[in-house]
């Protein structure tokens, strides 16, 4: 079994290329920077950085909606990445192949945090076939969740 489940902060935004194939496949790479569960004895956090690359629409979403700064969680795999240089001397990497890819944090979060994400000012859901339907009004900020709807209590419930 070969499975990754990251969580982490992108070191930059990612970068696209389209294989040379008679279709072409987009390729998307980028850095994640996953905070590790203990600090150095300076204090600061320890944190291993991975290399992401997604495939396809996958690699398009990547680069169409993924900034520097965004917390993300990355489901996928692990890939060796060995190569030997101009000079005969051997690389050894390992790269994350991106399965899922996911937002770990609302959009209004990163954005206060100074994360410019893509089509911020112009955002509109998809309403389905029914263009006459109007959009949710963006007048009160959930931060991405729904609000709280008041449940009705039962006390017959064992817990």
């Amino acid at each position: 079994m070969n499975k990754v489940i990251l969580m982490g902060r992108l070191t930059k935004d990612p970068e696209v290329r389209y294989s040379q194939s008679a279709t072409p496949v987009a390729v998307a790479k980028y850095g994640l920077a996953v905070r590790k569960p203990f600090v150095k004895q300076q204090g600061d956090p320890d944190v291993d950085f991975f290399n992401i690359i997604s495939f396809g629409k996958a690699g398009e979403f990547a680069e169409k909606y993924f900034r520097k700064g965004q917390m993300v969680s990355i489901v996928g795999r692990l890939q060796n990445n060995n190569w030997e240089d101009q000079n005969k001397v051997k690389h050894y990497g390992v790269d994350v192949v991106a399965e899922e890819q996911h937002f770990a944090e609302s959009k209004t979060s990163a954005e206060s945090r100074g994360v410019v994400t893509s089509n911020s000012n112009n955002y509109s859901p998809y309403n389905g076939d029914n263009a006459n339907t109007p959009a949710p009004s963006n007048n009160t900020d959930m931060g991405g969740f729904t609000p709280n709807i008041p449940m009705e209590e039962d006390d017959d419930l064992p817990f």
